[in-house]
């Protein structure tokens, strides 16, 4: 069970560029680690440009934005085209990442189930460590919310 103040599991995983990528990494920094469903959709898309847009105030505090979904490194290359996303977006395919970060659940929508990623936020001090978890995240204010975790 991942906590506030326990250390943030390491991964690697392949960013929109097909380089890899792991958490180890950005030791020495602040990690916004979002997990998101799915490239190109309404929610996801609003939440990638308001990190987007807020990019300079997280780089003015160390902080570096990871988002993570299961959607193809192809597919996240497209993504990061589309709405000239500045930051690293990595594939999950085999979703290995998002179960260990226990972000992969049953959803239900309009009475039918299916596994995906419910919109999570780890917020990951510079030792590597948990400082903040958002579970089933709101779209709307959300980079400010983040943003409030990190000066704390």
């Amino acid at each position: 069970m991942l906590e506030v103040g326990k250390k943030a599991p390491d991964f690697k995983l392949k960013d929109q560029d097909g380089k890899t990528i792991s958490l180890s990494d950005f030791k020495g920094k602040n990690v916004v680690l979002y997990f998101y469903p799915k490239d190109d959709t309404p929610g996801c898309t609003k939440e990638a440009c308001s990190f987007r847009d807020e990019l300079p105030r997280f780089g003015k505090i160390d902080a570096v934005i990871l988002g993570v979904s299961p959607d193809s490194v192809e597919s996240h290359k497209k993504f990061a085209q589309k709405f000239e996303l500045p930051f690293t977006l990595l594939s999950d395919e085999n979703k290995k990442v998002v179960e260990a970060y226990d972000v992969w659940k049953e959803k239900n929508n309009y009475g039918k189930k299916y596994m995906g990623v419910e919109r999570t936020t780890y917020v990951i001090d510079k030792d590597g460590r948990i400082k903040k978890i958002f579970n089933k995240v709101k779209v709307d204010g959300h980079s400010e919310e983040v943003m409030d975790a990190l000066k704390k």
